[in-house]
């Protein structure tokens, strides 16, 4: 198995189990809007970008810092359920591509 498939098998993976264990183990109820939506591993492993939204956009800085600080529980979980030598270190960050897809709507229908 080439690399960069192996890479892309765990991003889908860590993106899948991520959304599970927001679901399903973490208390905290600022999380449960939170949607992953991609996740992207280092080559070397060692660290995972992990991309999500939310519902309410007024909290998305409160809810990044309470990603970032419930990682390590997130982390210790993906050790526990995915079999690899290292898991990676996850760092949260919003992912603002809707809100850049929706303010390239406005300006195509102004330009119109």
């Amino acid at each position: 198995m080439t690399k960069n498939l192996r890479i892309a098998r765990l991003n889908h993976t860590y993106m899948e189990e991520i959304s599970i264990i927001l679901r399903e183990e973490v208390k905290d109820e600022e999380l449960i809007d939170v949607v992953i939506t991609g996740v992207n591993v280092t080559s070397d492993l060692s660290y995972a970008k992990v991309y999500f939204t939310v519902f309410n956009k007024e909290h998305k800085k409160e809810i990044t810092k309470a990603l970032n600080n419930a990682a390590p529980f997130i982390r210790g979980q993906l050790a526990k359920r995915i079999e690899i030598r290292h898991t990676p270190e996850l760092k949260f960050i919003y992912d603002d591509s809707e809100e850049h897809g929706e303010r390239i709507d406005k300006i195509i229908d102004n330009l119109k």
